[in-house]
């Protein structure tokens, strides 16, 4: 008698374990990119840091812009604001660390020193854990992808990237998926197929885009 049960998946690119990962909810290399945006934003030259040096209107990390609109500006720029102050990036990540540790029964993590010392601790924390959450936590790929985007924030509310362009793939029921280059996994909405960063890069373009 086969067993048909599926093998044993990454929560986020849906690609199949390797046997030393099983029981993880993540690949090694989702694991790895999770703690690649988490350094991204610490420290002195990371994007939480570059976030407070982008808040003169018309001006960016990269540099002074010179604004051609008549009307006198706000005297902050919203976007890296609203990711700087609290609530924004800082309280996002301490709010997973709170998690963590209540999952794991350790003590509530205290923080100390300003807004950008705290995303460091935080961080730091963050990673020394990320092993265990990337094997225990039921909420690991939603971690991952609430990262990924607090990156992608940082880095468009700074100057430093572009939103990732986005291409249309076509699912074997004929739906368009856009997706970007970055995109570890999705699900169809009209067929509900569930496809992983190997499957989405092996599927057509969709007809307008291959045009």
């Amino acid at each position: 008698m086969y067993d048909d049960a599926p093998a044993p998946a990454c929560t986020i690119c849906q690609g199949n374990l390797y046997e030393n990962e099983l029981g993880h909810q993540a690949c090694r290399p989702c694991t790895e990119r999770v703690d690649l945006n988490l350094r991204a934003l610490a420290g002195p030259d990371g994007l939480y840091a570059r976030l407070n040096r982008s808040l003169r209107p018309g001006s960016s990390s990269s540099g002074p812009v010179v604004s051609g609109s008549r009307t006198a500006p706000l005297p902050v720029r919203l976007e890296p604001l609203s990711l700087a102050a609290r609530g924004g990036v800082v309280t996002i990540l301490q709010t997973w660390l709170v998690d963590w540790h209540e999952t794991l029964g350790y003590r509530h993590p205290r923080w100390e020193g300003d807004l950008q010392q705290q995303c460091d601790q935080a961080v730091k924390r963050l990673r020394v854990l990320l092993p265990w959450a990337a094997e225990a936590h039921g909420a690991f790929d939603e971690f991952f992808r609430e990262v990924a985007q607090l990156r992608r924030q940082c880095e468009t509310a700074t100057g430093g990237e572009k939103p990732p362009r986005r291409i249309g793939v076509q699912c074997s029921c004929g739906h368009t998926l856009r997706v970007t280059l970055d995109t570890a996994g999705i699900r169809c909405p009209a067929c509900s197929t569930q496809y992983g960063l190997q499957e989405l890069r092996k599927l057509p373009l969709a007809e307008r885009w291959a045009a």
